[in-house]
């Protein structure tokens, strides 16, 4: 079974097809990237705080938000979740600074 980021790839790419005044997601592609990033940057502020408050269902709740509008970012822009993963294995191992390093070369 695929993982809940795929399943999500999967809804989030059929919501282009959907009506905007059904689908929260459809309205945000329509609406472009300027409003997509703007949720993200939302959404990023609310995990500060909830960080900030120190409740941990709060912080899981808001990454969740976090999380789900960068996949609508990533849908928006056709980049696929797999690329990511494998953005992510390619560092696994890694330190920090060294693939910080790696960046600037």
């Amino acid at each position: 079974m695929d993982n809940i980021f795929t399943q999500l790839e999967v809804i989030l790419e059929q919501r282009k097809s959907a009506s905007s005044d059904s689908s929260y997601v459809s309205s945000l592609y329509n609406k472009g990237t300027d409003e997509i990033l703007k949720k993200i940057g939302e959404e990023s502020a609310e995990v500060i705080m909830a960080t900030k408050d120190n409740i941990e269902d709060k912080i899981i709740y808001e990454v969740a938000d976090l999380w789900f509008h960068t996949l609508v970012l990533l849908r928006h822009k056709n980049i696929e979740v797999s690329k990511i993963e494998q953005e992510l294995s390619r560092r696994f191992g890694l330190s920090g600074l060294e693939e910080k390093a790696n960046r600037s070369k």
